[in-house]
């Protein structure tokens, strides 16, 4: 079969495929982490940010491929999660303004599109690193050129396209040895193999795309976010919300005494999406979760029931918390005058310059909130905060200037797209830890300029050694040590230094590795697989380790990692 032209209807049906892919094999794409911790992320920010981008194509009505394109590229920014997420948006930037202006796409055009996708994400990225999704994506649009110059056939360039990407998947390992060393292709090249494996079978017929109702929407975006961040910016009237109960359960499959039926992902997923809207449903062999919007919460759970017992159920009335919302709000315009609002309380700053932070765990959002953080956008590890997320944080601050702390470089892509599409002047902290971005908050004056208070907060990060323990999820070799599945890892500033199988034992160990004649104060912030017991034996362990150490202990909530230990 040859295919002379792409059209509105092929593009469309190839974000679809795209987007189901990434959306069937983020788990595996996480699992393809370097580093054996538990918070792999680059599956699900790939995921998100091409549903994000299928949306925004879904919602255009246009017959034209490049207003279609040009959808793809403003949904994909700004649903962009993680570096990869964001690089993925760049390649389709470039796609999108090759292909502006045309009503369809010729095998040249498809050919050229993928060159410019190239070449912006090359250019998006300050030190570009081959053996990654960029050395994937530059040879899968090599040989689409080089097949454009013999034929007129799409699909045939679209065939080179996607084969040669996966050739160069294969090569990533010997182009970056951590890849090698570990035993693993790159994770947001095969993300990106995905993208155009799913581009592929549309055009050679090999796949029909789904119905929209499979698709993730707003709510499937926002999910693993703070619920209260979802309607937060909202005015909408709490009696204009059509389905009002947020419901979201957890099913072990096949347990419980009210068992009736065989999982089966259709039946289970057509049933709930006649109950409601912004309907999410993920599962693996033992666990079903959902999260849908609904009048009918009761028959959720009921159905659920069949299927397996309830592990967990969360109901939230959203009209209430509507009028909850536009009540604070009313109360805080009339009383703002008088009484100034403080940022611990409100997310509005008290001082024209706002900083907003990256953070997961309800015990360090209070830690950062106590050092003047004006706005929390709920994230971290293994849920990449959005472009579109931490633009809404900026406007929410109702600030004149901002200042974004994203603590986890995967977000620093991200932040710097947020900063250059927020209405109000931002600037970046580039704090790659929760530790280095307490220790930046200290350098914050809410009187100094922005660009000062940017000077002095980056000049903070280098005095804190950011230390992390967590347990490994799969038996691996790296940096010299063999590491086995559920063992304890001691990881200082990106580099594992420990292992064991005694959590306080590896926590104190760790501390050893991060001391030296200058340290003069340690922090521990307790997480999830950690208790305040725990964390005294920490403190006990590693106050006698020199003179004049002053040790700290605070309950941060965070998930992953049991301790968060940082040495100044």
């Amino acid at each position: 079969m040859k295919v002379a032209k792409i059209t509105n209807t092929e593009f469309t049906a190839m974000v679809q495929a795209a987007a189901n892919k990434l959306n069937k094999n983020a788990d595996f794409i996480n699992s393809l982490n370097v580093f054996p911790v538990p918070d792999g992320d680059t599956g699900t920010n790939m995921s998100l940010s091409m549903a994000s981008g299928y949306k925004y194509v879904n919602k255009d009505v246009s017959d034209n491929v490049g207003n279609l394109a040009n959808a793809l590229a403003k949904g994909l920014l700004m649903g962009a999660r993680g570096n990869s997420g964001v690089i993925l948006s760049q390649i389709f930037r470039g796609v999108s303004k090759s292909t502006e202006g045309k009503q369809t796409l010729s095998a040249q055009d498809l050919a050229d599109a993928f060159v410019a996708g190239t070449e912006t994400a090359y250019k998006s990225v300050m030190k570009p690193t081959e053996g990654t999704i960029l050395t994937v994506v530059r040879m899968a649009a090599q040989a689409g050129k080089k097949t454009a110059a013999t034929t007129n056939d799409v699909i045939a360039v679209m065939d080179a396209i996607y084969q040669n990407a996966e050739r160069a998947l294969k090569k990533t390992p010997d182009l970056l040895p951590v890849l090698k060393q570990v035993g693993v292709v790159d994770s947001g090249g095969q993300g990106l193999v995905f993208v155009l494996e799913a581009f592929d079978d549309v055009l050679n017929g090999r796949t029909e795309a789904q119905s929209d109702e499979r698709q993730p929407n707003d709510a499937e975006l926002n999910q693993l976010i703070n619920a209260a961040d979802q309607s937060v910016q909202s005015k909408l009237n709490p009696e204009d919300i059509i389905y009002g109960y947020c419901t979201q359960i957890m099913v072990r499959i096949g347990k419980g005494r009210e068992v009736d039926r065989k999982f089966d992902y259709q039946t289970f997923y057509d049933y709930l999406a006649k109950l409601g809207d912004s309907l999410l449903v993920v599962n693996d062999e033992d666990i079903v979760k959902v999260h849908v919007h609904t009048e009918h919460p009761g028959k959720v759970l009921a159905w659920g029931q069949e299927f397996g017992d309830l592990a967990t159920v969360k109901v939230d009335n959203m009209r209430l918390q509507q009028e909850t919302i536009i009540e604070n709000d009313e109360e805080a315009a009339d009383s703002q005058a008088e009484t100034p609002v403080t940022a611990a309380t409100e997310n509005k700053p008290v001082s024209d310059t706002a900083v907003i932070s990256v953070s997961s765990g309800e015990g360090l959002n209070k830690l950062f909130k106590s050092l003047g953080v004006t706005y929390i956008v709920n994230g971290g590890q293994t849920m990449n905060p959005s472009t579109e997320d931490i633009v809404n944080a900026i406007n929410q601050t109702h600030a004149k200037r901002a200042i974004i702390l994203p603590n986890n470089k995967n977000i620093f892509l991200a932040a710097e797209q947020a900063a250059k599409v927020a209405e109000i002047e931002t600037v970046i902290v580039h704090s790659k830890t929760i530790s280095q971005g307490i220790t930046a908050m200290l350098g914050f004056n809410p009187e100094d300029s922005l660009l000062d208070n940017q000077k002095a907060m980056e000049d903070n990060l280098p005095t804190v050694k950011s230390g992390q323990v967590t347990t490994a999820i799969r038996d691996t070799q790296i940096n010299g040590f063999s590491i086995k599945k559920d063992q304890y890892m001691g990881i200082v500033d990106g580099k594992i230094v420990t292992i064991g199988d005694d959590l306080v034992t590896t926590a104190t160990e760790m501390v050893k590795k991060m001391l030296d004649d200058d340290s003069e104060a340690i922090t521990v912030i307790w997480g999830a697989g950690a208790n305040k017991g725990l964390a005294d034996q920490v403190e006990a362990a590693v106050s006698t380790m020199a003179d004049d150490l002053e040790v700290e202990v605070h309950e941060g909530d965070q998930p992953v990692y049991p301790f968060l230990i940082s040495v100044e």
